[in-house]
């Protein structure tokens, strides 16, 4: 099958759900782990590679929404896609889970046939991610050479600047909080890092891309963070 190379994380603790959860996936050709706990997801992640993590807010240890910020503060994996599960169907749930770096969201009770149109959308996505050059309007950032073209001129970039420039090519559009992006570039440990070093790695990343006659392509959105428009 199309699939047999995909393998799916799921971190579930209700034991029936779970087993629906990984029955479905394996009928259509995914490779599933089961996890029951935030701290054994955790280790399993660090013991294997995964394509993608479906996520219970509700689990033991660490919840869900903690997994999945340790997750995106993580280089190792924080560009791992993961559609968290709840039986919270507040708008603000929503909002928070996304805002943690869930990339969907499923409530409970839900369907298995949209389960998987949505594993099925972000790993054809994450697939776009894992080029060696991504390009958006008139930028262009090769991750494997770390380079970075604008409009056919090669940019000369920092470590940092590079880092969040790397996670906003991949989501164009997506606005990150000054929060997330800490967490993003400077990993989830980052105590003695204070927020305002967010906004000046932005000003040089803006400084780093400025070509006379292009527009700013960071967008400052009031009270929210930044985002890379195309």
């Amino acid at each position: 099958m199309a699939n047999e190379d995909k393998k799916i994380l799921v971190v579930e603790d209700e034991e029936n759900l779970s087993m629906l959860i990984e029955y479905n996936l394996n009928k259509v050709g995914y490779k599933s782990i089961i996890a029951s706990d935030g701290e054994q997801a955790m280790d399993r992640l660090k013991e294997s590679k995964f394509d993608l993590v479906i996520l219970d807010w509700m689990i033991p240890k660490l919840s869900g929404i903690e997994v999945c910020r340790r997750i995106r503060g993580n280089s190792d994996f924080n560009s791992l896609p993961i559609i968290m599960l709840t039986a919270l169907g507040d708008e603000n749930d929503k909002i928070r889970g996304l805002d943690t770096g869930a990339d969907d969201y499923l409530t409970k009770p839900f369907s298995f046939p949209e389960l998987m149109a949505r594993i099925k959308a972000l790993l054809r996505r994450s697939n776009a991610n894992d080029a060696d050059e991504i390009n958006v309007g008139d930028i262009s950032v090769n991750l494997r050479e770390y380079k970075v073209t604008r409009s056919g001129k090669e940019i000369d970039i920092g470590p940092t600047e590079f880092k969040l420039l790397n996670c906003f090519i991949k989501q164009p559009r997506r606005v990150f909080s000054r929060e997330q992006l800490l967490d993003h570039v400077w990993g989830v440990d980052n105590i003695n890092v204070e927020i305002r070093t967010v906004d000046v790695h932005i000003g040089r990343l803006r400084k780093a891309l400025y070509i006379k006659g292009t527009k700013d392509p960071i967008r400052t959105v009031r009270s929210a963070g930044y985002s890379l428009e195309n």
